[in-house]
C-alpha cells in the first residue's frame, strides 16, 4: 500500500490534495458558473481530509483565492495553501509570463491579500508556458523570493515547469520545497527527475495529472479500469500515487461528485502486475 502522507517543507500533507484552477470560469478566466457549488467543493474537500490546496492569483485572475478565503477562512491549522507566481492574465484571457523580480514580489503581495494571510505556506515560482520550459537562469528571480522568505512573507519556495538544471541552480541558492511539472500516465519525461527528487525527500507535484485541457484517452486504460471496477481517471490518479511516494496530487474540479471520485482514487490498491500494465501505456522516459 502506498503511504498516505508526505512532508512538504515544514508541513506533512495528505498526498491526495486539491487544485483550485477549475473553480474559475471557462478558460480559467472570470467568475465561476456556480459560486455556491465552488464554495461547497472547497469545504467538502477539507472536511474529507484534504490539507493541501493549490491555487494562484492568476486563476481568474484573483477568483480562486477569493473563493478559498470565503469558503475556508479562518483556515484550519493543518491546511497548507500553495500558490504560484510568474504569470498574469491579459484582458483577453491570455497568459502573460512575468519573469521580472518586481512582478513576482507584487504577485506575492497580491496572493497574501486575496487569501487573507500574513505569510504564504509555499510559493511556486512558475517558469515558462504550459509545456515549454524557459531554460534561462532563475537565480535573480529565486533570490527575490528568498528575500521575501527572510522577511517572513513566504515559508517555503517551490518551482514549477522547470528543468533539472534549474532545480540544481535554485538549490544552490536555497531550499526548494517542491517541484510542480507536467506529468501523467502518458507524459513521462520527468520519470528520472521524480526519483532523483524522491531520494532527497523533495515532493513532486504533477500538474495536468489527468491530461489537463486534453484529458487522457487510452483504450488500454479504459479496459484496465473496467477490469478493476473503477473509472479510468481514478485509475490514472491511483497510478500516480503508486508511482513514487514523493508524488503529491492536486486534481481539480468544480463539482462535488467529481471531487468524491478523485478522492476515492487514494483507496485503490494496485498490484505489481497492474502497475506493469499501466506503465506500458505511457511513453518511455526521455
Amino acid at each position: 500500500m502506498h503511504p498516505a502522507t508526505h512532508p512538504l517543507g515544514q508541513f506533512t500533507v495528505n498526498r491526495m490534495g486539491y487544485g483550485a484552477m477549475q473553480l474559475a470560469g471557462p478558460g480559467v478566466f472570470g467568475p465561476p458558473r456556480d459560486p455556491a457549488e465552488c464554495i461547497a467543493v472547497l469545504r467538502e474537500a477539507v472536511e474529507s481530509g484534504v490539507n493541501h490546496i493549490d491555487t494562484s492569483d492568476f486563476y481568474g485572475p484573483e477568483v480562486t483565492n477569493k473563493l478559498i478565503r470565503e469558503a475556508l477562512s479562518p483556515y484550519p491549522a493543518d491546511l497548507v495553501l500553495v500558490t504560484k507566481v510568474g504569470a498574469r492574465r491579459g484582458s483577453d484571457a491570455s497568459w502573460i509570463m512575468t519573469p521580472e523580480p518586481v512582478a513576482l514580489v507584487d504577485q506575492v503581495h497580491g496572493n497574501l491579500r486575496n487569501l487573507g494571510v500574513e505569510a504564504l505556506d509555499v510559493v511556486n515560482m512558475r517558469i515558462g508556458h504550459a509545456f515549454s520550459t524557459d531554460e534561462t537562469s532563475l537565480a535573480e528571480r529565486f533570490g527575490a523570493l528568498m528575500d521575501l522568505k527572510q522577511q517572513g512573507k513566504i515559508r517555503h519556495i517551490g518551482l514549477s515547469n522547470v528543468t533539472a538544471a534549474q532545480i540544481a541552480e535554485a538549490r544552490a541558492i536555497g531550499e526548494v520545497a517542491c517541484v510542480q511539472n507536467a506529468y501523467n500516465l502518458v507524459q513521462r519525461t520527468d520519470d528520472a527527475l521524480i526519483d532523483a527528487l524522491g531520494a532527497d525527500g523533495i515532493p513532486y507535484v504533477p500538474f495536468f495529472p489527468l491530461g489537463g485541457f486534453s484529458p487522457l484517452q487510452s483504450a488500454a486504460l479504459d479496459a484496465h479500469a473496467a477490469r478493476l471496477g473503477v473509472k479510468p481517471m481514478q485509475l490514472a490518479l491511483a497510478w500516480l500515487l503508486h508511482r513514487a511516494p514523493n508524488v503529491l496530487l492536486i486534481p481539480g474540479t468544480s463539482s462535488r461528485g467529481h471531487l468524491r471520485e478523485n478522492l476515492a482514487a487514494a483507496s485503490i490498491t494496485l498490484s505489481a502486475d497492474d502497475m506493469a500494465a499501466l506503465d506500458a501505456i505511457g511513453a518511455p522516459a526521455a
